[in-house]
């Protein structure tokens, strides 16, 4: 199979490990992009290859392109090249697995291009669902997900007859390290202790939204868009072994899992080769391995984020850019040991309780006042404290 790929988030966990599906696959890069991680953006260029390579950091642009002024290699900076990385005439199919609200522009950009988008990037769906889905059908662009939950009901789907026969999505959370923990024991949680996932390996930001339940909240905003299905026919399961990814439910109760190892190889591999199936680096799944699966109901008392997300889609419109915006910063906090674990889901409520502004979403602008508004909420908030 011959792709050519453009891999936005090229240096991060999803990045390397996308770079690493296309050794097995002899796959064409034709453009990378990174925040600031110039050492090892280097390394890719030499190895890879690719016409164009964007670095949003403008210093670390600058450097970059002094590092690698001996390869051809066509270096851009800011946002802006990050959306041309996007919307390269060569690439067919974009990766997008940036961190962060930064990811919606480029999406667009890759979208009104006509590229194919497998897409990592919770943010882009979360902030601007209406947006995303309306430009995909505009351009008749497919959008692929890659985060594994909902490539396991990408793939479940498969299967499905019709949309009338599903009854409903069930996503699975591995409830993180702090899973059967109260309120009480989360105030003196430290950013290390929320930092030990213990299934997946992971970047900071996302290992802490695990920590806190926010990134099942995301998810379930995220599948809500991506198969067209109300918040109301989502929900969530907490399965501590990360076996099974994610199951849907037919009409008739009859319930389809996707399962496998926890490695995010399989997802990323099956969104750039969707419909077809290569090997793959992945290690085997033997269930005699795990002997037992587990299964419990999601705490959302505790894990506050769990509950604003919820809330934010009941509210829909620019509500879930809020919740996304707020927690970004509150995440930041809560590293920088500015607020406790446990400030993190009070911050994220009172920013979706505080976006009066719920409205029909029309432009990417609508979607940045939100979640530049929903940022200072928090750190004036936590001025505060």
């Amino acid at each position: 199979m011959k792709r050519f790929l453009s891999i936005l988030g090229s240096t991060g966990s999803i990045g390397t490990q996308t770079l690493d599906v296309v050794r097995g696959l002899d796959l064409q890069v034709c453009a990378l992009a990174a925040n600031s991680n110039i050492t090892l953006l280097e390394n890719q260029i030499r190895e890879f290859k690719p016409q164009l390579v964007a670095v949003f950091d403008l210093d670390a642009a600058k450097k970059l392109k002094i590092a690698v002024a001996d390869t051809p290699v066509k270096v851009v900076a800011g946002m802006d090249g990050v959306c041309e990385a996007a919307a390269i005439s060569s690439a067919d199919l974009v990766l997008n697995s940036v961190v962060g609200m930064v990811g919606l522009k480029p999406t667009l950009a890759a979208i009104s291009s006509k590229k194919d988008v497998a897409l990592a990037n919770k943010e882009t769906l979360v902030a601007g669902g209406a947006l995303v889905m309306n430009a995909a059908k505009e351009n008749n662009v497919k959008i692929f997900p890659v985060d594994s939950e909902h490539s396991a009901i990408f793939q479940c789907l498969q299967g499905c007859p019709e949309k009338k026969a599903l009854k409903r999505l069930i996503l699975t959370a591995s409830g993180g390290p702090f899973f059967g923990k109260k309120i009480d024991e989360l105030q003196s949680v430290t950013p290390q202790q929320a930092l030990k996932h213990p299934n997946w390996s992971m970047g900071a930001k996302i290992t802490i939204d695990c920590a806190t339940m926010m990134n099942k909240g995301l998810e379930i905003i995220e599948a809500s868009w991506l198969f067209d299905m109300p918040a109301s026919k989502i929900d969530v399961v907490v399965h501590r072994e990360s076996v099974i990814h994610s199951m849907i439910e037919y009409e008739d109760n009859s319930v389809i899992a996707q399962l496998g190892v926890p490695d995010m190889r399989i997802p990323i591999q099956y969104a750039i080769t969707y419909p077809q199936r290569f090997p793959s680096p992945v290690k085997q799944l033997d269930l005699t391995d795990y002997g037992k699966l587990t299964f419990y109901k999601p705490d959302d008392q505790t894990f506050a984020c769990l509950r604003a997300c919820k809330r934010a889609i009941e509210l829909g419109g620019l509500a879930p850019a809020a919740a996304n915006g707020a927690n970004e910063v509150a995440v930041k906090l809560f590293l920088n040991n500015q607020i406790s674990f446990t400030n993190i889901g009070d911050l994220v409520n009172q920013a979706v309780t505080n976006q009066s502004n719920v409205k029909n979403i029309s432009s990417v602008d609508d979607i940045l006042q939100a979640d530049e508004d929903a940022r200072n909420f928090v750190l004036n908030a936590v001025g505060q404290l």
